[in-house]
């Protein structure tokens, strides 16, 4: 986005105003033009500017009109609106406010406030884009629309969930041998590769904790695929090692764990919210992952119920687990 023009949308019926516009912001910005709310509407929809001028007083759709039918989709009602106008009365803003409206600028134009007024609101929408970048990096999409519209989001209890877990084989005794900053820009890469796998394949990462990686697929919406989803997105993350493994400084060996079942999830905290997920399918997940060998994915019995048909397992075997008992673990052939 950087490296490239932002696109305005001017919507007006008077052909000098659109010419006035365009000079004022061609140098800085891809305008384009629409002389009716009708059109305006086609191109909104077609190709979403990042900031739309748009005149109040228009035949057939005035712009009070135009701005309803865009705030009601989903997919334009956050493209911030400036109101064009010549009506300077109190009510008239208060109105074009209450419809949605960023700001106005009224007729006619002054090239300097053209200029500031979609400067400033231009950097507000590239501010509030990064904030819910973060937002989303941080909480599922759903949970976020629940914190948009009601302000909160109640803990949820889901049945059919698969988790993994997977950590990084001698982490304590390889991070003693390289300096602080090369560790974190070790783990950053692998993580941020882990965190496309898992987002490719429709599944969220819960979290990291020092080198242990946690991803559910399941939840927050419901998938009748998770078992087999989580499953792929861990071969992928294994070979992705091997690979990087064949040129790479460091040699990194990662061991998986799968358990399928019931989670509860939901936000933990006030000031700070974290999503996370409870119960004994993380609990036995966990479990498994630290029964696993270096560069395997190991499932349970459950898990691998529901994905024998789809993928080669090794003979199962029963181990007992601290806390969970004796166990059938399936390994993945290589």
């Amino acid at each position: 986005m950087e490296n490239e023009k932002l696109t305005i949308l001017a919507v007006d019926d008077a052909s000098e105003n659109l010419a006035i516009i365009s000079n004022l912001l061609k140098d800085s910005y891809k305008v384009k033009v629409a002389k009716n709310g009708l059109k305006a509407v086609e191109l909104v929809k077609k190709s979403p500017p990042d900031l739309i001028l748009l005149d109040i007083m228009m035949p057939e759709m005035d712009g009070y009109q135009v701005i309803q039918i865009l705030k009601s989709d989903n997919s334009t009602c956050n493209i911030p609106v400036i109101f064009l106008t010549g009506k300077t009365e109190a009510s008239d803003e208060t109105e074009g406010f209450e419809r949605g409206a960023v700001d106005y600028i009224s007729k006619p134009f002054n090239a300097a406030v053209v200029k500031a007024r979609v400067n400033t609101h231009i950097q507000l929408e590239l501010q509030r884009r990064k904030i819910a970048q973060l937002l989303e990096n941080t909480l599922p999409l759903k949970v976020i629309e629940e914190l948009k519209e009601t302000g909160s989001s109640a803990p949820e209890q889901f049945q059919n969930v698969s988790v993994m877990f997977s950590d990084f084989v001698n982490f304590t005794q390889m991070s003693t041998k390289i300096c602080p900053e090369m560790l974190i820009n070790e783990l950053s890469e692998i993580f941020t590769v882990f965190d496309n796998i898992i987002s490719d394949h429709g599944c969220e990462r819960i979290k990291t904790i020092g080198d242990a990686y946690l991803a559910v697929c399941g939840m927050p919406e419901k998938d009748s695929e998770h078992a087999q989803k989580l499953v792929k997105a861990a071969v992928e993350m294994r070979d992705y090692l091997k690979q990087r493994n064949s040129n790479a400084e460091l040699q990194w060996e990662n061991r998986i764990g799968i358990h399928s079942g019931p989670v509860v999830g939901g936000i933990v905290g006030v000031k700070k919210y974290i999503y996370d997920i409870f119960g004994d399918t993380v609990n036995t997940a966990s479990r498994i992952e630290s029964a696993s060998e270096p560069m395997a994915i190991t499932v349970s019995q459950d898990t691998y119920d529901l994905v024998k048909n789809n993928f080669s397992f090794f003979d199962y075997k029963s181990m007992e687990l601290k806390g969970k008992g004796i166990l059938n673990l399936y390994r993945l052939t290589p």
